[in-house]
């Protein structure tokens, strides 16, 4: 059971969320691991006068493309999200840029662009923090994100400036229109006066797609404690090759995880492969004396059957789960600048995927798009 990476490769980078619509304001230093930044899935409680329903939907993340120097992706809900790339041989600058558009007419209050900064590794940014750009010479504030992304669909160079106006980085356009061009037709505002690119006469049919809904367990109780026997017959099944592990490696490395699920059931993670920097962890659910591989309702990790091919018991990638959440973060290289990150919470039965952001190009946006989004209730 070997973990297969994928992608190629950059550099990790200090996120710097800012609103079309909100005044900027100084970005908290962020910590040096690089962990994709997503929004989280929406949790609500079940106690609201109107619950949702479950809505059973089968997950269907949305596919990225890319367009020279920018790749592009929507999720489920029609909200699509543009990042820069960095230049496939390196260079000094290593600050990416995301725009990302709700889905909706604007004239219904839907269409509001929003933009992001990643300058994790950019030493200059870290002491002259971004605080305006430059399209083609002309200056656009910081937050404006809506004019800044009218102004790259037909501009020629893009600058990011610090306070003194002196450059942090020049980001390629190259592919830039062509981006937004498919948010317009994704988004259904091809020909339209709200489009930012295909603009044309007619008025804006943008549709609004529902958020999936899930209806999850909260969790509760003592997770099991597991023999060594337990243990063992868990790894022959899900055929377990620690072979690749470095001599001596830490018993923390190896033991398996256990974590209460509620009504007497728990998760067990336990770890069973692994690469460079992916460590393989197959999915158990233990209930009493009986213990069954767990269920997802999607893949995780790189392959289309799951993060492991060698075995049918489901698996997840660099797995944790905390505050009900179980997560893959599947790394296309250790600096995890491309690969996908997945949120699944547990609804009694089986896993459901609540959340997924993807980058397939390694070449330095670690601002992972997202690609599936649910409502969460508990």
């Amino acid at each position: 059971m070997l973990c297969k990476p994928i992608f190629s490769a950059l550099a990790p980078l200090v996120v710097l969320p800012l609103a079309a619509c909100s005044p900027s304001q100084p970005a908290p230093q962020p910590k040096a691991e690089t962990v994709p930044k997503s929004e989280p899935a929406v949790v609500v409680s079940a106690t609201s006068s109107k619950p949702d329903t479950d809505s059973h939907a089968v997950p269907k993340p949305g596919e990225l493309k890319t367009f020279a120097d920018w790749t592009v992706g929507c999720d489920n809900t029609l909200r699509c999200t543009l990042g820069s790339l960095l230049p496939e041989m390196g260079g000094e600058d290593i600050i990416t840029l995301n725009l990302a558009r709700e889905p909706g007419p604007v004239a219904a209050g839907g269409g509001r662009i929003s933009l992001a900064l990643e300058t994790r590794n950019d030493d200059a940014a870290t002491k002259r923090p971004p605080a305006s750009f430059a399209v083609d010479g002309k200056r656009v504030a910081l937050h404006d994100a809506a004019t800044l992304a009218a102004a790259i669909a037909n501009g020629q160079s893009l600058k990011i400036l610090d306070a003194k106006g002196d450059a942090l980085a020049t980001l390629s356009l190259k592919g830039a229109a062509a981006a937004l061009r498919y948010v317009d037709a994704q988004q259904g505002r091809g020909g339209s006066i709200d489009a930012i690119v295909a603009k044309g006469p007619a008025q804006s049919s943008a549709p609004i797609l529902p958020l999936a809904v899930i209806t999850a367990i909260t969790p509760s109780g003592t997770p099991a404690k597991l023999t060594a026997a337990e243990v063992a017959t868990m790894r022959k099944r899900a055929t377990c090759d620690l072979g690749s592990f470095p001599d001596g490696a830490g018993e923390s490395i190896t033991t398996p995880e256990t974590h209460a699920l509620g009504g007497g059931k728990s998760l067990v993670i336990l770890p069973c492969s692994t690469g460079a920097y992916n460590l393989i962890g197959a999915l158990f659910i233990v209930d009493g004396t009986k213990i069954t591989p767990a269920q997802l309702d999607a893949r995780s990790g790189f392959e289309a059957t799951g993060a492991d091919t060698g075995t049918s018991v489901k698996s997840v990638i660099n797995g944790e789960f905390k505050d009900g959440v179980l997560t893959s973060y599947a790394k296309g290289r250790g600096l995890g600048d491309c690969g996908s990150h997945q949120s699944f919470v547990w609804d009694a039965t089986r896993f459901r995927l609540s959340e997924q952001a993807d980058m397939g190009e390694c070449r330095g946006n670690i601002d992972y798009i997202i690609t599936w989004r649910a409502k969460v209730i508990r």
